[in-house]
């Protein structure tokens, strides 16, 4: 069985989803299908720390399913934009990861990580599969993939 390597990307996922399905990805359905297929050897949901009630009920469960979430403290700028991004994270552990997997699994709809797929296919020959919602995903993520999962009705709780 192929090892794999899953990254999420929470806040992406989670607002993709709900701007088009007004319904939550079920990371429990995610996590057993692609169980059935690959062994699982790291899985890390990263997130941003509001410190709400509801949220830490949601990182719990993500810890309960088999996710090491780390999280990133919430920041609410004084012009009232916020700042949360994983980016830089996301890759560096993607990069960590790939010379010891076959297959990265990313969840995001977020062109940024274009690059981060092509050079860890080229370098690494590592499978990569996106899973994001089709109309919220950089095509450029899409294209630079091995392979591209329309998050649909099927993947929503």
């Amino acid at each position: 069985m192929h090892k794999a390597a899953i990254f999420v990307d929470v806040q992406n996922i989670y607002y993709t989803t709900k701007q088009t399905f007004s319904r939550s990805f079920n990371y429990r359905h995610f996590w057993h299908s692609i169980a059935k297929d690959y062994d699982i050897v790291e899985a890390i949901a990263f997130a941003i720390d509001k410190g709400d009630e509801q949220q830490m009920k949601f990182q719990s469960a993500l810890k309960h399913i088999g996710f090491e979430v780390k999280l990133k403290p919430f920041i609410q700028r004084a012009d009232g934009s916020a700042k949360g991004d994983w980016d830089v994270g996301i890759t560096i552990d993607v990069l960590e990861s790939a010379p010891h997997v076959d297959i990265i699994i990313l969840l995001s709809g977020d062109g940024d990580f274009d690059r981060l797929l092509t050079k860890v296919r080229h370098e690494y020959n590592c499978k990569t599969i996106v899973f994001g919602v089709l109309n919220l995903t950089a095509n450029s993520l899409i294209n630079a993939s091995s392979e591209f999962v329309d998050i649909d009705q099927s993947w929503l709780q």
